[in-house]
């Protein structure tokens, strides 16, 4: 059996722990049932410690950098690794990103295709055709409000939100997902087409994910859900993932 070998690069911030660990999860798993198949993870990091809107603003400008670093490593697939920090800057910005970051991995003889974990939030919501949501997200309420705005440009209503309001990235990285199964209890789903137990790639939810599911009857997705769909979009694999929700579900 030939072996089918896939690196996946990611722009990651500095204080970031949640997607260097959900995302090889993820696609360990799915080794499990596609032996064929091997992931190696690749990462460059942009300084971020507090989640404000002026550092998140000063992180972007260093991913310009950290792309033509994962051109270099001839990454088969490139990610952003933040959420907020594209949706903070305005409605429909991860498509002026990824534009950029493409044009900076072209320049360095990379051919990756170059996605946000922004704008794979977007392309998930829209593959489940969801037209209602309900989220949660560690963010202070003003950025969470800027949150739930991209995703309504985006043409999907946001029914409730539940925002955590912990400004230290680190301690969001902390946060116990398990916890999620109560919080959802809070959070409005009524006519919801799917819930975002995570609207943030650095709180973990990924234990959680297809319990939520499974107890609401609703499909249920993290933005590091997302992120993996559409990496494997881009790579051209069956994008299967066991237990990560109906998103990643066998067809």
């Amino acid at each position: 059996m030939s072996i089918k070998n896939f690196r996946i690069g990611q722009i990651v911030p500095s204080s970031n722990t949640t997607m260097e660990t959900e995302i090889p999860a993820m696609l360990k798993a799915r080794e499990a049932i596609r032996p064929n198949e091997q992931f190696t993870f690749h990462s460059s990091r942009m300084r971020m410690h507090r989640v404000t809107k002026e550092e998140l603003a000063a992180m972007n400008v260093e991913s310009l950098r950290c792309a033509a670093e994962l051109a270099d490593a001839r990454v088969d697939v490139m990610s952003t690794a933040c959420l907020v920090a594209i949706m903070a800057m305005g409605v429909g910005y991860h498509r002026e990103t990824e534009k950029e970051l493409t044009e900076i991995a072209r320049a360095n003889q990379s051919l990756a295709p170059v996605m946000t974990s922004a704008g794979a939030l977007v392309d998930g919501l829209k593959k489940l055709g969801a037209k209602r949501v309900s989220l949660m997200a560690p963010y202070m309420r003003p950025l969470t409000d800027l949150v739930v705005q991209y995703i309504e440009n985006e043409g999907i209503e946001v029914i409730d939100s539940i925002c955590f309001e912990i400004p230290d990235n680190l301690e969001v990285g902390r946060r116990d997902p398990m916890l999620l199964l109560d919080d959802v209890k809070r959070l409005n789903t009524q006519g919801a087409d799917v819930v975002i137990a995570s609207a943030c790639v650095q709180m973990p939810s990924l234990p959680v994910i297809q319990k939520i599911e499974d107890m609401l009857g609703i499909p249920t997705v993290s933005t590091a859900v997302c992120t993996v769909r559409k990496m494997l979009d881009e790579l051209g694999l069956e994008p299967v993932v066991p237990n990560a929700g109906a998103l990643l579900a066998e067809r």
